[in-house]
């Protein structure tokens, strides 16, 4: 059995697509043992409770210094024992301990086909316009594992979204999480709970 741990920041909707596809039976082999979010008010932590998941907040804020919050991040992670660290729009600097505690047990969610737009500063709505502004016909999302870099770590999965021609960035969002992200994120995990993933020689493999 798998056990997964969700790091996330704001509403929680790719939390909830990995909570229905365990419910569903379309990721088997796995249990979310926890949530954390950086927010004390974020949605996302009452989507875990009404599921019966542990969830806690972890704030910055509530730290003197950045090395006491990154030590507090990485034992609440700890005290799960995840096999799997899932980050579900989690908008937080990630500390190199936990980067190097999780080697290719952490995976990412990212709104857009890496290498394009992403990277420092792309986030949220943010690679949603500047698709639209660059003229983009497709867009889509990836699955990555993380390592040291800024969405530099091996892609697992990849899923493309067509961009229509009146779309918002609101309207393009949407579609891109429901087309894209809540199809492959909970693909990635049940990959990964039933030992069909391999990385080799920094890329990843679905098996």
């Amino acid at each position: 059995m798998l056990r997964v741990a969700v790091l996330v920041s704001g509403g929680g909707t790719n939390l909830q697509a990995v909570i229905d596809a365990v419910k569903e039976g379309k990721i088997t082999n796995t249990e979310i043992v926890g949530v954390i979010s950086n927010k004390k008010d974020a949605y996302a932590l009452e989507r875990a409770r009404n599921a019966g998941i542990p969830a806690q907040c972890v704030s910055p804020k509530d730290y003197e210094t950045r090395e006491q919050f990154n030590e507090a991040l990485l034992a609440a992670v700890k005290a799960y024992q995840p096999d799997l660290v899932v980050l579900a729009g989690f908008l937080v600097i990630l500390p190199e301990l936990l980067i190097r505690e999780y080697k290719n047990r952490m995976i990412n969610i990212h709104p857009s086909l890496i290498p394009s737009f992403c990277g420092k500063g792309f986030y949220g709505l943010k690679v949603h316009e500047e698709v639209l502004a660059r003229g983009c016909k497709v867009t889509g999302a990836t699955v990555h594992f993380v390592d040291e870099g800024c969405d530099s770590g091996p892609i697992l999965l990849q899923r493309a979204v067509a961009v229509e021609k009146d779309d918002t960035p609101e309207i393009l969002q949407r579609r891109v999480m429901e087309q894209a992200e809540w199809q492959i994120l909970p693909q990635a995990i049940n990959l990964i709970a039933n030992g069909k993933v391999e990385i080799k020689d920094g890329h990843a493999y679905a098996v």
